[in-house]
């Protein structure tokens, strides 16, 4: 149960992800549903149908999600509390885990049966999905102004479900129509409803930022204040591929339908990005409530201040020997206590400067090797470019093979405490959620190295090579499910400021090498989006180069 309860801080953000994910999604394709399908007349129940199946898969996706949730969080109260089940029932989260639960098995059954049901039925379980979310979120916490609140938080998931849930079923429709003039109507008419979320995201997020962010300072001085800038920075990227799709609409380009559906589906990758820094913000207190121990702008210019890379490590011998057996200490103690618990922030300590030297000496090196990669991927397009006469961009290619030694540094060098060069033994390491980041982030660059390697020497197939992106994009969007202290310390906080570039940066990364592969040839975006990705790698070296923790 120990263990459960150090690694359920991590799942609880992924499955807050996950959930919110596949809330979007059957929300977002119910008002798709209403709003741009509703006023058809020709063909509508082909298209209401194709958009009702996949309704239908997401709410189901949706509700086992729900059941996960429900069950786990009961179960750990009740052990860890010694809570009965009566007790537990009774909990908000319990009712409202509950509520949208059966709201998702009904839609589940409506948009299954052979009827295509009428608006009302498949609203009401939506908006019951809606208040059950809105039940377990900050606003409901607030002693003050909880109602507004919760109304300004309701339309705020509401406008991100229809704009960013309702996505991919207007690619759904765009893949199922032939006729240009019929995928303007339905792009013009999505377009429309868009704007209007984003116009009601803009305020409902300014509003909720005022409350929980409150000041200037908080914002990069607590680490709630850092997400919720990332989520905005994020947000931004949002708007400017929305623009460029408005564009496309109006201009009825050649190749518009095609660039449509590309610029469609970085925009799903990076708006499911949003909703996952959201599931994470959601384990932070509101930096609001932090008027102590922030960091001031002084502090944060002497930490980031360029210095020069620390490229020697200190010895095993000069870390705490104990580490790992005061992990394993605390969280005994913990799970033996009968006082509140919170997942994740057991036997929290200072590290000591052996331990902050080991940490930069790992993100330094790690650094240098994404920052050479970088000049090499970037070599390489130059010489693609000028059609193989530039001679290093030949062998320049060969670059996917240092994510092989990335991967090799980073299961050496990540955790010490445990397998290979630690006492701990490797699966009890992965109940760690630090430790089982750093073997995700492992297999995902040995993932990187295997599929960029063949598509750099001609050997894979097109659908091999969206691989890449995929995985720069997924570990961009790890690093924003990494555990958070419950307080406010200074190490945490700028270890936040470090992350949250890296993680814009990849994200940036990811879908500009998709667009490059995506693009149809006569889209000249594709030719930026050629030079943005390499450019990014060579900034992410630069910014673990610069990583301190002294």
């Amino acid at each position: 149960m120990s263990r459960l309860l150090q690694i359920y801080g991590f799942l609880s953000v992924l499955l807050r992800g996950a959930t919110l994910s596949f809330q979007s999604l059957t929300i977002g394709g119910i008002v798709f549903f209403v709003v741009v399908l509703g006023p058809l007349r020709e063909r509508s129940e082909e298209l209401q149908r194709a958009v009702l199946r996949w309704v239908r898969r997401w709410a189901a996706a949706l509700a086992l999600t729900e059941l996960a949730v429900l069950v786990t969080t009961t179960v750990l109260l009740m052990q860890s509390a010694g809570m009965t089940l009566n007790q537990v029932s009774g909990a908000d989260f319990f009712i409202a885990d509950s509520l949208s639960l059966m709201a998702s098995i009904s839609i589940v059954i409506l948009a299954g049966s052979r009827r295509v049901p009428g608006f009302a039925d498949l609203l009401l379980p939506a908006c019951a999905i809606l208040v059950g979310s809105v039940m377990t979120s900050h606003s409901m916490s607030r002693i003050e102004h909880r109602i507004p609140l919760a109304v300004v938080t309701g339309l705020h998931q509401a406008a991100s479900a229809a704009w960013i849930g309702g996505l991919p079923y207007l690619l759904i429709t765009l893949g199922r129509t032939r006729n240009s003039q019929d995928a303007q109507g339905f792009s013009a008419r999505f377009s429309r409803l868009a704007l209007t979320s984003v116009g009601i995201l803009a305020a409902a997020g300014l509003l909720l930022a005022g409350v929980y962010v409150g000041s200037v300072g908080a914002i990069y001085g607590t680490s709630y204040g850092i997400m919720v800038t990332t989520k905005a920075i994020l947000f931004g990227l949002l708007l400017l591929l929305g623009a460029m799709n408005f564009g496309i609409v109006r201009s009825a380009a050649s190749g518009m339908l095609e660039s449509l559906r590309r610029f469609g589906e970085v925009e799903i990758a990076i708006g499911f990005t949003v909703l996952l820094t959201a599931a994470s913000l959601t384990s932070l207190p509101p930096a609001a409530d932090l008027a102590d121990g922030r960091l001031n702008s002084s502090t944060i210019a002497a930490r980031m201040a360029p210095r020069v890379p620390r490229m020697s490590s200190p010895t095993t011998r000069d870390l705490p020997e104990d580490i790992y057996a005061a992990q394993q200490k605390s969280l005994e103690a913990a799970s033996d206590s009968t006082e509140s618990y919170v997942p994740g922030q057991a036997g929290m300590r200072p590290n000591t400067p052996a331990e902050k030297g080991w940490s930069e000496y790992n993100h330094h090196w790690a650094g240098l090797i994404v920052l050479i990669i970088g000049l090499l991927a970037l070599a390489a397009q130059m010489g693609r470019a000028l059609k193989g006469s530039w001679l290093p961009g030949r062998w320049a290619r060969g670059w996917p093979l240092l994510f092989f030694l990335l991967a090799v540094f980073l299961v050496l060098r990540s955790d010490p405490e445990t397998w290979p060069l630690g006492p701990g033994e490797f699966w009890v390491g992965m109940t760690d959620p630090e430790v089982l980041l750093h073997r995700i982030f492992a297999v995902l660059v040995v993932g990187l190295g295997i599929f960029e390697w063949r598509v750099q020497n001609g050997r894979a197939s097109p659908q091999a090579s969206l691989v890449f992106p995929i995985l720069v994009g997924v570990a961009s969007a790890l690093l924003l499910t990494h555990s958070h202290t419950l307080g406010n310390p200074t190490d945490e906080v700028l270890a936040e400021l470090s992350h949250a570039p890296l993680a814009i940066l990849g994200i940036v990364a990811a879908w500009s090498r998709w667009l490059e592969l995506r693009l149809p040839q006569e889209n000249r975006t594709r030719l930026v989006m050629t030079q943005v990705w390499p450019v990014c790698f060579l900034l992410i070296g630069a910014v673990l180069l610069n990583y301190r923790e002294m």
